[in-house]
């Protein structure tokens, strides 16, 4: 960002000695070097909401991550890659100085929320509306992702054998939870904590996007006829949807 201090020719007026320069050009750079260097590397396979939503936070944030070559299998098994993550889960998360090291997603979402301007929104301003937000990762986390997880594994993936049994009982809670996202959402709420985008909202919306693609059907819409009018609100917000996309809602669910 520059700012013109005055239309003369350059012979005739000297931009330096005007009393606001040094305003200016400090500005400047403060402005230009913030994300210059990234805050580190993130390791993952494609298309994982994890990621996504770190991927957020820090557009909010105005840093940087690198996205090193990754093959899982094969990447994730390596003793250097062990060596700093002992159990290849991805994502991996690795500092710029490669002295900080983490896994599991919400972790990394939040060191990332913490880490610029955006902060105080992400991740809240004062201890009850960190409590709340906190509140609402984990039970995306848990409640969402735990519902979700399974059955992708056994009718997508095709990585475990069809259960009919445990994924009755996973649909079973992920409608028990998608009521309660209802309950918060049904007065028009476009976000679950205050009113602007936090990690609770993220942390429920990645979940959610993989859940719609062959669990969260037409059947259980109906009974929170909200949620998928919260859930494409979020993808309005442009940070948002440059990484999550276009959400996609099935009618009827994969079943195996």
């Amino acid at each position: 960002m520059f700012i013109v201090l005055g239309t003369k020719s350059r012979n005739s007026f000297n931009i330096s000695q005007h009393p606001l320069c040094s305003l200016f050009i400090l500005f400047d750079i403060s402005h230009t070097t913030a994300a210059m260097a990234p805050i580190g590397k993130i390791y993952s396979y494609p298309s994982n909401y994890r990621v996504h939503i770190a991927q957020v936070a820090a557009d909010l944030n105005n840093v940087e991550l690198e996205f090193p070559s990754f093959q899982m299998g094969v990447t994730n098994k390596d003793p250097s890659f062990l060596s700093k993550f002992p159990l290849g889960k991805v994502p991996a998360f690795s500092s710029a100085d490669d002295t900080f090291h983490l896994t599991e997603g919400l972790a990394i979402a939040r060191y990332i929320a913490s880490s610029g301007p955006a902060s105080s929104q992400l991740l809240g301003a004062d201890p009850k509306t960190s409590a709340l937000i906190e509140q609402w990762a984990l039970f995306g986390e848990s409640e969402l992702s735990g519902a979700t997880i399974p059955p992708l594994l056994m009718v997508l993936a095709k990585m475990i054998p069809y259960d009919e049994a445990r994924y009755n009982q996973c649909a079973g809670n992920l409608e028990r939870a998608v009521k309660r996202l209802e309950e918060a959402v049904k007065d028009g709420r476009k976000f679950l904590v205050g009113d602007q985008l936090t990690l609770a909202d993220l942390a429920v919306l990645g979940p959610m996007t993989l859940a719609s693609k062959f669990l969260f059907d037409g059947e259980m819409r109906k009974q929170a006829p909200s949620v998928e009018g919260y859930l494409k609100g979020l993808l309005e917000v442009p940070e948002v949807k440059k990484h999550f996309g276009e959400v996609t809602f099935v009618e009827k669910r994969v079943q195996g």
